[in-house]
């Protein structure tokens, strides 16, 4: 089999720091996706950075719980006309998602709200991830996928990251953390698989950096490359030029400019090549 790695950087235009790595990253890294938050902040300074480069693949980042949406007037007016907010409590809200009819009617018309704007925006929606992975939630993924696909959704992301290459990867690094991980994620990686490909959509067979999120280094990706499993392997980072502060902000000890320097790392596109992986956007995938 071949070895495809898609590289995503979520958060894209959530700020104007996240948006100048993105830019970065893929000038002069491995970078080959982002995914875009509609209603960030930053968001139509993201969308015209991105038709800059037009080999840049970009999707849609779901945000629900917590969502920028609800945030902001002038953005709550165009992505939540009905005003509703879903709350920023993601166990409750994906509970009332799943068994309040209202609740459920709330988030199909911010789903529904949320593609129309990337439509909106001209770009080509390669692929569909969440803000806090909240597209993993199973009304939610459907609810997105009946909304994406008459916009050409073609994609995808499965945040389930396996225990055996993973830490191979890794060594002990967080061992805890991704063995709750491998075992509590996997009937809900199950169901996205299945769901899925009953749509016609392409999904990643691997994932990297949802143990590691907010400290994965070069190194780490370096090891990456080379223990790279058969198929496709995506890798989310959340790179920024500087430490973002405010309410949508990663958490503390997240080391964003960290993550930049990784994924322009000088080492991992001579030894990509080397090893006859194919990097690519969630777009170019058979």
């Amino acid at each position: 089999m071949s070895k495809h790695l898609v590289v995503t950087a979520d958060d894209f235009g959530m700020s104007i720091e996240v948006n100048e790595a993105v830019e970065e990253a893929h000038r002069n890294g491995i970078l080959t996706n982002a995914s875009l938050v509609v209603a960030g902040a930053a968001a139509a300074d993201a969308i015209r950075r991105a038709k800059r480069m037009p080999g840049l693949g970009v999707g849609l980042h779901l945000a629900i719980f917590g969502a920028p949406a609800q945030q902001s007037g002038e953005a709550q007016q165009m992505i939540a006309p009905d005003g509703e907010n879903l709350g920023e409590k993601p166990v409750s809200t994906g509970i009332g998602i799943m068994f309040s009819p209202a609740t459920r009617a709330a988030a199909k018309r911010e789903i529904e709200a949320q593609f129309r704007a990337f439509g909106q925006s001209g770009l080509e929606l390669g692929h569909l991830d969440g803000h806090w992975h909240c597209h993993q939630h199973p009304t939610i993924l459907n609810l997105a996928i009946a909304a994406g696909r008459p916009l050409g959704l073609r994609a995808v992301r499965i945040p389930y990251e396996g225990l055996g290459w993973s830490h191979r990867v890794t060594g002990h690094r967080r061992l805890g953390a991704r063995i709750g991980h491998a075992v509590s994620h996997a009937p809900l990686a199950g169901f996205m698989r299945l769901r899925t490909k009953a749509a016609g959509l392409r999904a990643n067979d691997h994932f990297f950096a949802k143990s590691d999120a907010g400290s994965v280094s070069g190194d780490q990706l370096l090891g990456l490359v080379q223990n790279l499993p058969d198929g496709v392997t995506e890798v989310g980072l959340h790179p920024s030029t500087r430490q973002r502060i405010g309410i949508h902000s990663p958490p503390p000890d997240w080391d964003s400019t960290g993550e930049l320097a990784a994924l322009t790392d000088t080492r991992l596109r001579p030894e990509i090549e080397r090893r006859g992986i194919i990097l690519c956007r969630w777009a170019d995938l058979p």
